[in-house]
């Protein structure tokens, strides 16, 4: 039995971990969007004229079962991931990219939500629903909906791509963290290093088959102490730009080709949906509302932080 296909039987409805197995999610997503896409088929086709109620609030209760595996599953690959649940993720990233975009641009869907929209004033909504259908019309109008058949077509092409990219992306530095290793084999290298630290190092080591070696990695509990109280600098040092050159070496992980096909993608999508660049069409809908803003709120902090972080810098090295 699949997990998702029937209601949980746990306290305050937590998903059965215990339950759920790798080979329950592609299934489950699957089914997932057949049956949101059956959900959208009946809202489209409703004989009644377009409301609140039969339109933008069915659209919002719409996907129930994907919500389910959507709970679990990225939630999973971020914290306990695999070989097989990142192989899973490439089979999934994408079909939910294409899925959604399906929706985003489904005419006879944003005709009726346009409809809602437009005729908002006459519907005597409460200011909780007239937020609700601000955000979705927003929604679709920023996904494209607007677009014309040409457009639509090459904004649906470009969100594939950039979920797969932003997925390799992700492999690739996630890769190179669990893949990093300093290996000491002198006690004197951890000097300064608090016992827990050098027990974790210990275990770290153990579980590498390193046994009397201590370990370090990328992971933050492990290099974050290790960058506050080693002694040995140059150790400091190489862990250091381990850290901060992942991804970056030229290597079979390296990233700055999918960064230049991302930001490549980024603007062009920014452009064919009326904006001067990506950061315009993000900062939208934050607080700055556009980058020049941004700049002023850096500007404003920089003098003052920059005095600071000198003065700090000065009192550490002394």
């Amino acid at each position: 039995m699949n997990p998702f296909f029937s209601e949980y039987d746990t306290p305050f409805g937590v998903p059965p971990f215990d339950l759920i197995e790798n080979e329950h999610f592609v299934p489950a997503y699957k089914a997932g969007f057949s049956e949101q896409m059956d959900e959208i088929e009946a809202i489209v086709d409703n004989p009644e004229a377009p409301t609140f109620e039969n339109t933008v609030e069915a659209y919002v209760m719409s996907g129930e079962l994907l919500r389910k595996a959507n709970g679990v599953f990225p939630k999973l690959r971020s914290a306990e991931t695999s070989d097989e649940i990142d192989s899973i993720a490439r089979i999934l990233v994408p079909m939910q990219a294409a899925h959604n975009s399906s929706i985003m641009l489904n005419e006879g869907l944003f005709g009726r939500i346009k409809s809602v929209y437009e005729n908002q004033a006459s519907m005597n909504l409460s200011p909780e629903q007239t937020m609700v259908l601000e955000k979705i019309y927003k929604r679709f109008v920023r996904g494209g909906a607007n677009l014309d058949e040409a457009g639509k077509k090459r904004i649906s092409e470009m969100d594939e791509k950039l979920s797969s990219i932003t997925l390799e992306f992700g492999n690739n530095l996630l890769v190179e963290t669990n893949n990093y290793k300093l290996i000491i084999e002198n006690e004197e290298d951890l000097a300064g290093l608090p016992s827990s630290v050098r027990s974790a190092a210990s275990d770290a080591a153990k579980a590498a088959g390193l046994e009397g070696k201590w370990v370090l990695t990328l992971h933050k509990p492990s290099w974050i102490p290790f960058l506050q109280y080693a002694e040995k600098r140059d150790l400091r040092e190489e862990i250091y730009k381990a850290m901060y050159m992942r991804s970056n070496t030229g290597n079979e992980n390296d990233n700055n080709e999918l960064i230049k096909e991302i930001l490549k993608l980024r603007l062009e999508r920014a452009n064919l949906l009326g904006y001067e660049n990506h950061a315009a069409y993000i900062l939208e809908e934050r607080m700055a509302g556009e980058p020049e803003t941004v700049y002023e709120f850096l500007l404003k902090v920089w003098e003052p932080a920059l005095i600071k972080a000198k003065e700090e810098a000065r009192m550490m090295q002394e």
